[in-house]
């Protein structure tokens, strides 16, 4: 059986990492860039093999997370989003979970918080 694949992106190293050893533990294979820019292109080559973006709102390069969820959701409306900040972006796509900064990793998958 394929793990499924989890895309982060976050440019804060230590976020990155810690979101990504999480999901590891989790079972899932996991892709991460710094840039929407970049998660475009990734989103592109994996398509639908992708069940999870997760994604900070603020970014390295031009994009923002919001722009970022909704590229991917207009692409694969079933593809489970979510986005993550310090502050309230302003507005979150639709079908889009918006978790505020600081989080329990566990909340990402949508787990209780302890």
């Amino acid at each position: 059986m394929v793990p499924p694949l989890a895309l982060v992106v976050e440019d804060d190293e230590t976020q990155r990492e810690s979101l990504m050893e999480f999901l590891r533990e989790e079972a899932f294979d996991v892709v991460s860039c710094v840039s929407a820019e970049a998660a475009e292109l990734v989103i592109g080559g994996v398509g639908a093999d992708l069940a999870l973006l997760v994604t900070d709102h603020r970014l390295a390069g031009l994009g923002t997370g919001v722009e970022l969820a909704h590229f991917a959701k207009v692409r694969f409306p079933s593809l489970s989003v979510v986005l993550v900040s310090g502050d309230y972006p302003g507005s979150v796509p639709a079908d889009v979970r918006f978790l505020r900064k600081p989080f329990a990793l566990g909340e990402v998958l949508g787990k209780a918080h302890p």
